[in-house]
C-alpha cells in the first residue's frame, strides 16, 4: 500500500489504517518516516492527556472512565497505554488493555499499547508519533497512560497539552516519587481510590509539596478526587482538564512548552537516526557484538567501546 493512500485511510479514520500506521511507525520499518511526514500534515488539533503515576493507582480504571465521559459527550477517544517490556524479549505485558472490554466494542474508541520491543530508539518517540497519526484520524481526545513514572514515561507525559498524575491514599512511595521529580510535570493532581484509609494524609502532604513549588504559568494545580471504580469525580476531573486548556490558551509558557516539545521530538529522532546509520552495515553490528562480549567479560569498559565505534563511524 502507497504511503499516500495509507495517510488517506487513517484521516478517514479507518482503524485498520491507524493500526498499520502504528505498526509501522513501532517497528521503525521502510516509509516510517515518509508516512509521518504525510500524518504531521493532516494534524486536527486533538486534546493529548498524559496520565501517570506508580503501579496500582488504578490508573487503567481512571483512562476508562475518562473515555467513557468523553464517548457519552458524542466525542471520539484514542488511548495510548505505555506499557513495560522486558529488554531481552520485549513486547507489550498488558497487551491492548482486553480488560477494557465495554470500550473495546464502541467504533469510537481505538486503543493501542506501546513497548519498547526490545528495539534501538525511543519509547517515547514511538508514543509521539502513535499519537500523532491518532490525531490525524481524527480522535478529539487522546488519552495516554503509563504504567510507572521512569524515564521514558516521564517524557512521554511531558509531551501531553496536559499531565495527570495519579495517586492513592496510604501509599507513601507515590508521594517519594513526586518529590524525586513527577512534581514538575504534574498540572492536575488526582486521589484515586478516595474511599481508602489514609485520603486526608495523603491531601495534607500533596498539598503541602504543592505550596513549595513555583510555576511559571501561574497554574495552581488542583487536586481531584476520585473513585474510578464506582465513576466518581470523574466528571470533576474532566472540568479541571477543561480549566487547564482553557487557562493555557494564548499563554507564551504555552507557546514555550510547545516549544520544548518540539524540540525534544528533533533531538529524539536524531538521535535515532544516528544510532541506525553507525549501526547500518554488517561490518559495524559484527564490531558491535565484539565489543559488548568484551565488555561483558570485563576486558573493556563501556565508555571506551563508545569511542571505538565513534572513531570506526568518522572514517
Amino acid at each position: 500500500m502507497a504511503t499516500e493512500n495509507l495517510s488517506e485511510r487513517v484521516s478517514r479514520g479507518e482503524a485498520a489504517a491507524v493500526a498499520r500506521a502504528i505498526s509501522k511507525i513501532e517497528d521503525g520499518s521502510s516509509g516510517a518516516a515518509a508516512l509521518m511526514k504525510e500524518i504531521y500534515q493532516r494534524s486536527r488539533g486533538a486534546l493529548v492527556i498524559g496520565i501517570t503515576g506508580a503501579p496500582g493507582a488504578g490508573k487503567s480504571s481512571l483512562v476508562d472512565k475518562l473515555a467513557l465521559f468523553y464517548r457519552q459527550a458524542g466525542e471520539r477517544v484514542g488511548i495510548v497505554a505505555v506499557d513495560p517490556s522486558s529488554p531481552f524479549s520485549g513486547g507489550a505485558i498488558l497487551g491492548d488493555r482486553i480488560r477494557m472490554q465495554a470500550l473495546g466494542l464502541d467504533d469510537g474508541v481505538f486503543i493501542r499499547s506501546m513497548a519498547t520491543r526490545g528495539n534501538l530508539g525511543g519509547l517515547a518517540r514511538a508514543t509521539v508519533d502513535a499519537v500523532a497519526i491518532l490525531d490525524a484520524a481524527g480522535y478529539a481526545k487522546i488519552i495516554v497512560e503509563t504504567v510507572g513514572v521512569g524515564q521514558d514515561e516521564v517524557e512521554v507525559v511531558k509531551a501531553a497539552d496536559v499531565s495527570v498524575v495519579v495517586l492513592v491514599p496510604g501509599m507513601g512511595d507515590d508521594i517519594q516519587a513526586i518529590k524525586a521529580g513527577i512534581m514538575e510535570i504534574g498540572d492536575i493532581f488526582v486521589i484515586n481510590k478516595a474511599d481508602k484509609e489514609g485520603l486526608y494524609a495523603t491531601e495534607k502532604e500533596l498539598e503541602s509539596l504543592l505550596s513549595l513549588a513555583s510555576r511559571g504559568d501561574g497554574w495552581d494545580p488542583p487536586i481531584v478526587k476520585t473513585v474510578a471504580t464506582e465513576n466518581q469525580g470523574v466528571a470533576d476531573l474532566a472540568r479541571a482538564i477543561e480549566s487547564f486548556c482553557q487557562a493555557q490558551l494564548g499563554a507564551r509558557v504555552s507557546s514555550e512548552r510547545r516549544l520544548a516539545i518540539a524540540r525534544w521530538r528533533i533531538v529524539e529522532l536524531l538521535r535515532e537516526s544516528l544510532l541506525s546509520r553507525v549501526l547500518a552495515t554488517d561490518a559495524s553490528v559484527a564490531m558491535l557484538n565484539r565489543l559488548a562480549d568484551e565488555v561483558a567479560t570485563r576486558r573493556r569498559d563501556p565508555y571506551s567501546a563508545v569511542e571505538e565505534i565513534i572513531q570506526a563511524a568518522e572514517r
